[in-house]
């Protein structure tokens, strides 16, 4: 196994150290005044110290003025036998007089400019680090072409099939937040646990519910949730697989997706009875937890949080795609029709949209603009950039991804305050399996898509070299690039989800089998 997070540097930190212009405290840039003049032929110009950067506030000469000021080395008028070809003895160095003003000249035209050597790559890695970029911020963005690597090098390691055959189709994947555990959940009521370091069998819950198991969602290394379309959620323990730690009971119809709030440890459930309900793990008792319904909408389909919990994302099987901005769990919407979604979506008079403001999209899908769509698919992007669709005509001939970008800022039309979704890339799907669901998903850094696909799953990027979506936003949607595409079923394939600790991607199909995904070199 491979950590996700490679333990080698890459060479991409020192190559970029100084393409851009590094800005201090006060808004002045700075860089290094050039170094003095040697005093031989071979001689190299002395250590860059402190005393070579400016003051934010020292004022710049004119060119001509400070033209004036140096003058020739040595300190020397430029006599007629020197202009004729004649060469002058080497003058000694001479310090520049007063501060070193030409440092933030040079400072406005680059930061490479006027750094070289060491001190280029202390200021480029100081300028990187201010970005929130490097090796000890962010390893796996400076490192991408390793792990690029190891996803090209992915191949199926091993299959966990258990040769009864009674949990039937698999309709998710939930890898323990640690990853040592990979949770399956069944069509036939059934809960599958594995170790998926060495893709031995753990327990299985053979009732875990009266039907069939939609969605898995750890609330930490320890406690999980599962939901069914008998209506209800259950929790447990790993530490105690025997009996569930309770049952939840208030939803009417089947519920189909969890999410959890890490900071105020509320449980997010939605089903297509078309309500979300918010459940208070807070007060949790073997009889359940305090409940109360959160929101309602018709066709609901999937709900989503972003991950730092400020938006609510929900998608419908009429192809609308509904956003809850600046989102407050303690707080009831109900609300039943479109057209009073659409009357809620307005901002304050001080320009600053309430708490819970609605904005109801269609998002835009390459070959459906004159047709309906379902969206059946909603994930979010690990650092809440961008969300990732699976989208469906309504006559099931065809089937796309699409990522669309977060916008921010002013509204772009009068009629709408928020604009917030901009397509970015898409790629079409190959339309199997009509009828049944095709869970996606990123990979934890966020640069790879694994897709569902016909019998098998692919690895898309939003470019060849597989970088990060801020990096390689294009002006125009543009088709996603497909890094690997691994076969390895003999049924459609549903569900796909990578590891989030280890270089590892799982998916389970419509028969039963689930496959696992390592490089192999």
């Amino acid at each position: 196994m491979f950590p996700f997070g490679p333990c080698s540097p890459g060479a991409d930190e020192a190559a970029g150290a100084g393409n851009d212009e590094p800005v201090l405290h006060g808004g002045q840039a700075a860089a290094a005044g050039p170094p003095p003049p040697a005093t031989g032929v071979d001689a190299a110009p002395p250590p860059l110290s402190a005393r070579t950067l400016c003051l934010p506030d020292a004022p710049s000469p004119p060119p001509a003025v400070r033209a004036r000021e140096l003058g020739p080395p040595g300190g020397q008028e430029p006599s007629a036998a020197s202009t004729q070809g004649e060469q002058s003895p080497p003058s000694p160095p001479r310090r520049l007089p007063g501060p070193d003003c030409k440092a933030v000249c040079r400072g406005r035209q680059g930061f490479s400019a006027g750094l070289c050597g060491p001190g280029a790559r202390l200021f480029g890695w100081l300028r990187q680090r201010s970005l929130g970029r490097g090796l000890f911020v962010d390893p796996a963005r400076d490192n991408f072409r390793t792990m690029t690597n190891l996803y090209g090098s992915i191949h199926p390691a091993d299959s966990v099939y258990l040769s009864t055959r009674t949990h039937g189709a698999v309709f998710n994947l939930e890898y323990s937040p640690d990853g040592s555990v990979l949770t399956v959940a069944c069509e036939q009521t059934e809960v599958l646990l594995f170790d998926p370091i060495s893709s031995k069998h753990i327990k299985t819950l053979s009732e875990a519910h009266e039907d069939c198991v939609n969605n898995i969602r750890f609330l930490d290394n320890r406690l999980f949730a599962t939901c069914s379309d008998d209506t209800t959620i259950a929790l447990w323990d790993l530490r105690k697989l025997n009996t569930k730690v309770c049952t939840l009971h208030g939803h009417t119809s089947w519920v189909k997706n969890i999410e959890y709030d890490t900071n105020t440890r509320l449980l997010v459930t939605s089903g297509f009875d078309g309500n979300v309900i918010i459940w208070d793990t807070n007060r949790c008792t073997e009889d359940g937890c305090p409940h109360k319904k959160f929101f309602h909408t018709r066709f609901l389909m999937r709900m989503r949080l972003t991950p730092d919990c400020s938006k609510m994302l929900i998608s419908t099987s009429s192809g609308y795609l509904l956003i809850l901005h600046d989102l407050d769990l303690t707080k009831s919407l109900e609300v039943g029709s479109y057209p009073i979604l659409r009357a809620r979506r307005t901002t304050s008079s001080s320009g600053v949209s309430p708490r819970n403001s609605l904005e109801v999209l269609t998002p835009e899908v390459p070959g459906e603009r004159d047709r309906g769509n379902c969206i059946t698919s909603l994930q979010l992007h690990p650092k809440g950039w961008a969300t990732l669709l699976r989208c469906s005509s309504n006559t099931d001939d065809q089937e796309w991804t699409c990522v669309y970008e977060f916008q921010e800022g002013t509204p772009v039309r009068p009629v709408s305050p928020r604009c917030s979704l901009r397509l970015t890339h898409y790629i079409e799907e190959a339309n199997v399996g009509r009828g049944y669901i095709k869970e996606l998903c990123f990979s934890p850094d966020g640069r790879m898509i694994s897709s569902p696909h016909g019998y098998g799953i692919r690895l898309l990027g939003f470019d060849k070299q597989c970088s990060e979506l801020v990096d390689c936003l294009p002006k125009e949607a543009s088709p996603l690039r497909v890094i690997r595409s691994l076969y390895s079923h003999n049924d459609v394939v549903l569900t796909t989800k990578f590891s989030p600790t280890h270089c590892q991607i799982a998916s389970g199909c419509l028969s039963g089998r689930v496959s696992l995904y390592q490089p192999k070199f």
